[in-house]
């Protein structure tokens, strides 16, 4: 899967989680918390929505290395080679 295929896939479960999302503002190098107001809760459920979606295990220790849109894209390659 190519990073921009990934990028667009995480896009849209962000999209199910913050319904208001416009793709094209989000700084991708920024945290999506910061970028998007959300709390932890709506930060578990996209993580959550990731797993599904990509087939792969995010465990909570990893949080902190997929703070950003860039980082999640970096991160789900390497899962899913």
């Amino acid at each position: 899967m190519t990073p921009a295929a990934i990028r667009s896939k995480v896009l849209d479960v962000l999209g199910t989680v913050v319904p208001e999302l416009e793709p094209d503002k989000l700084r991708l190098d920024r945290p999506i918390r910061d970028e998007l107001d959300v709390d932890s809760m709506d930060l578990l459920n996209f993580v959550i929505g990731l797993s599904k979606a990509f087939k792969v295990d995010i465990p909570e220790a990893d949080y902190r290395r997929i703070a950003t849109v860039d980082q999640l894209v970096s991160y789900l390659g390497a899962k899913i080679r």
